[in-house]
């Protein structure tokens, strides 16, 4: 049998929802399962791109074995219902970019997932396969989008249960994605951030967090406008994402922009705005970009209200 499963990009964080916040947006990984015929041909996974913004260079750290992310999740759905996976081939078709915040991990750990529950007959609830995602992906922001698609505040619990809410995003206000032609690992993005925190800090981002829902709940611009501040994470981050602080600088006057967030652990930046004045919007950041010589890709997007789907299978 061979089943293949889209899973959408995902923003995650948004200001002061670090590790909580996160939302599906429509650039896609498509992730095949196979099961081979014969035996001992063990696991293999290939990776393909077909998207210019995706390079060889990007993809050339990445496990095709055993310690693959993907592999990971697929065992441990296996290992759940008291099986190994044995005869597998595992294709990517890779359209997100990679290490660029954009939840390219998440959206092969879903995919990988998935595509294996279909194979075993569906064992696995939306509960087990959030709760294994998130197992191997490290924090619930990215793989739950990912799953359920549109904007979700989503927490794990001490059980490794996944708890979350979907919020309605006002279809009004812009999504523009600013992808820098250069990688930001998550695991040096997190490096600099503190063990510890001022409590002052804590508590403004508790603040904003409340004011975001309420914003998001109400459509109000103007509390979204400071709901969208950190304390926690993109202080630390912004020296290590050339161009973000100018965008930011860049844009603060321009009376259509809401904010301006890191996606993710970065670098890709996203600009929150309503929808007049966009291309003038635009143009400010690319213009932003060419100053720091830095080659820019600027996509506006809606958000994804769909999760990860599967799109075809062959018995």
């Amino acid at each position: 049998m061979k089943i293949s499963v889209k899973v959408p990009a995902t923003t995650a964080n948004m200001g002061p929802g670090f590790d909580c916040l996160g939302m599906a947006l429509p650039i896609y990984n498509t992730i095949t399962l196979e099961e081979t015929v014969l035996p001992g041909t063990g696991i293999e996974i290939n990776i393909m791109a077909d998207d210019d913004s995706i390079d060889e260079m990007s993809l050339e750290h990445i496990p095709m074995d055993e310690n693959s992310i993907v592999y990971k999740a697929v065992k441990l759905l296996y290992n759940s219902i008291g099986q190994t996976p044995s005869e597998l081939k595992i294709n990517i078709n890779s359209q997100i970019p990679v290490a660029r915040g954009l939840g390219s991990s998440a959206a092969v750990i879903v995919g990988g997932l998935l595509a294996a529950n279909k194979l075993l007959g569906e064992p696995a609830d939306e509960t087990a396969l959030l709760s294994i995602a998130t197992e191997v992906e490290g924090h619930p922001d990215n793989v739950t989008p990912a799953i359920i698609g549109g904007l979700c505040l989503s927490s794990q619990e001490e059980d490794g249960s996944i708890v979350y809410s979907k919020l309605n995003w006002n279809d009004d206000w812009q999504i523009t994605v600013c992808i820098p032609d250069y990688e930001l690992a998550t695991d040096i993005s997190r490096s600099v951030l503190p063990e510890e925190v001022p409590m002052k800090d804590a508590i403004f981002n508790a603040k904003r967090m409340g004011m975001f829902v309420q914003a998001v709940n109400n459509k109000d611009k103007n509390l979204l406008k400071l709901a969208l501040n950190d304390k926690l994470h993109q202080p630390y981050r912004m020296k290590l994402v050339p161009g973000f602080a100018e965008v930011k600088e860049n844009l603060k006057h321009e009376d259509s922009v809401i904010g301006v967030v890191l996606s993710g652990a970065g670098p890709t930046i996203l600009v929150i705005s309503e929808k007049t004045n966009l291309e003038r919007i635009k143009g400010i950041i690319k213009e932003t970009f060419e100053n720091l010589d830095v080659n820019v890709q600027i996509l506006t997007l809606p958000v994804e209200q769909n999760g990860a789907q599967i799109i075809s299978q062959e018995d």
